[in-house]
């Protein structure tokens, strides 16, 4: 276990649940499937894949786990597995000359309902707040997205999915939490009673 992996993390969990699918337990993959999507889905938009696509490359990085569960030697390491699976599935699709990164909210994510039915439950002081963190930058909005959908991320996670070293992380999340609030308190409309 690496230094910045807690006993509780996302590549833990993963680990002992892909463990027991290996086991036998089958319904534990479901587990793993409901630990790792949102992060590897995150992980396909950041590399400029559109919905589809970023569809289309998890999916495959699911087939592939499941037709070569027995070569994982590591459960621990199942998490940098496939993410390294989607990056490397998202540069083969993708041309370096044209990767475009998203400039919207990835508002059709799994785990993140945006329909308009969504929307009009939404209260006055969250659409203000998405519509704040729309307008950061897609490295800003790419973390902060990873950080809020991710059930308790590791930074080695955040890391692998993100391209960006660990000792980063914090400081880059700090400036765009900074940026955000300078954004909200200087809207006059943030903290009005609805």
């Amino acid at each position: 276990m690496s230094p910045h992996t807690s006993p509780d993390s996302l590549a833990v969990r993963a680990g002992r649940a892909f463990t027991a699918y290996r086991d036998g337990d089958v319904d534990r993959m479901s587990e793993v499937v409901e630990l790792l999507n949102p992060l590897l889905w995150r992980t396909a938009r950041s590399q400029g894949t559109d919905p589809e696509t970023a569809s289309d490359v998890v999916q495959l990085a699911w087939l592939k786990l499941v037709e070569h569960a027995d070569r994982v030697s590591d459960p621990q390491a199942l998490l940098q597995w496939m993410l390294v699976t989607v990056r490397r599935e998202c540069w083969r699709r993708t041309t370096r000359d044209r990767r475009e990164i998203p400039t919207e909210l990835d508002d059709d994510a799994p785990g993140l309902d945006l329909s308009p039915e969504a929307l009009a439950e939404l209260n006055d002081t969250q659409r203000l707040l998405w519509q704040h963190v729309s307008v950061l930058s897609a490295r800003c909005r790419a973390l902060l997205q990873v950080v809020a959908f991710a059930d308790r991320p590791d930074y080695a996670s955040i890391s692998a999915a993100l391209g960006m070293p660990v000792g980063s992380i914090g400081p880059t999340r700090g400036r765009c939490l900074d940026a955000l609030r300078r954004a909200l308190t200087s809207d006059s409309s943030w903290g009005t009673p609805t």
